[in-house]
C-alpha cells in the first residue's frame, strides 16, 4: 500500500475508479471540486495550473495518478485553451512538482485519441503505432505524453502513460456489448485494474500502454500490458 496522489480524482473516470484505487493505496484526491461520492479520502482543492498547490499536494505522496482531462469538444478558444491547460500544462507541472517532493513514480491517463480517424477501421500491433491525431484532443493527450517523456530524461522518474478507450461503468458496457461484434469501451473494473498495475509497476522511463475492452485483440495488441502489468480486459458481453 502507498501514498497515492490523484490529480483530476472527481471527473468522470475518477468517480468509476476511485472505489478500487482507495481499496488498495492510501488516497488523495486534488481537484477543483471534491469526490461526489465514494470512498472517505484525503481531499485537496487546486487548480493543476498552480505550481504551489500541486507541490503541497504532492508532499508525503509515494506515487502520481495524474487524470484531469481538457474538454474534448474544441469548438472555441476557451476549449482549446482548457485542453492545453489540463492536457499538457498542467501535467508537465504536476511532474515537476512531483519530482520536487521525491516522489520518483508517476501514472498518467492518456488516451487512444493520440490516433486519428475511426479506430475501429485501425489495426494496433503494439504501442509504437505513431501517433497521429489532428484533434485538439488528442493531440494536447499526445503532448502530455511528451511531457513524460521529459520528466524521465530530466529527472529520472519513471513514467507509465495508459492509452484508455471509452471508461464505462460496467452494467452499461454489459448492456451495450455483444457477442462476435469488436468493442474497444473498457468497464470501469478492468480500467482501475490498468491504474492499479501501472501504479505497481516502476519500468526504466517512459512506458506507453493501450488499454480498452477489446478482450478478443482485433483491433489492439494488448500484450505489452499483459507482460508488464499482468493486465488484460476481463470483461465480457452475456448476450
Amino acid at each position: 500500500m502507498c501514498n497515492l496522489l490523484v490529480i483530476g480524482g472527481s471527473g468522470h473516470v475518477g468517480s468509476l475508479v476511485l472505489p478500487s484505487l482507495a481499496a488498495a493505496h492510501n488516497v488523495r484526491v486534488f481537484d477543483l471540486k471534491p469526490p461526489a461520492s465514494g470512498p472517505v479520502v484525503d481531499y485537496v482543492a487546486g487548480n493543476v495550473c498552480d505550481p504551489d498547490a500541486i507541490f503541497s499536494a504532492c508532499e508525503g505522496m509515494d506515487v502520481l495518478l495524474y487524470m484531469a482531462m481538457g474538454p474534448a469538444n474544441w469548438h472555441s478558444p476557451a476549449l482549446i485553451a482548457g485542453s492545453f491547460d489540463a492536457n499538457v500544462k498542467g501535467v508537465f507541472l504536476a511532474l515537476e512538482a512531483a519530482h520536487r517532493a521525491g516522489i520518483k513514480h508517476a501514472v498518467y491517463t492518456s488516451s487512444m485519441s493520440v490516433y486519428d480517424g475511426d479506430l475501429f477501421r485501425r489495426h494496433f500491433n503494439d504501442e509504437d503505432v505513431t501517433p497521429d491525431s489532428t484533434h485538439v484532443y488528442g493531440f494536447t493527450k499526445l503532448l502530455g505524453e511528451e511531457c513524460c517523456r521529459t520528466a524521465t530524461r530530466a529527472w529520472g522518474m519513471s513514467v507509465n502513460a495508459l492509452r484508455l478507450c471509452l471508461p464505462v461503468a460496467e452494467e452499461k458496457w454489459l448492456a451495450e456489448t455483444r457477442n462476435g461484434t469488436p468493442t474497444i469501451a473498457t468497464t470501469a473494473e478492468d480500467v482501475a485494474r490498468a491504474l492499479l498495475g501501472a501504479v505497481d509497476y516502476e519500468g526504466n522511463g517512459f512506458n506507453a500502454f493501450m488499454i480498452s475492452g477489446d478482450y478478443e485483440q482485433k483491433l489492439m495488441n494488448m500484450s505489452k500490458a499483459k507482460r508488464a502489468l499482468n493486465w488484460e480486459p476481463l470483461a465480457r458481453p452475456n448476450h
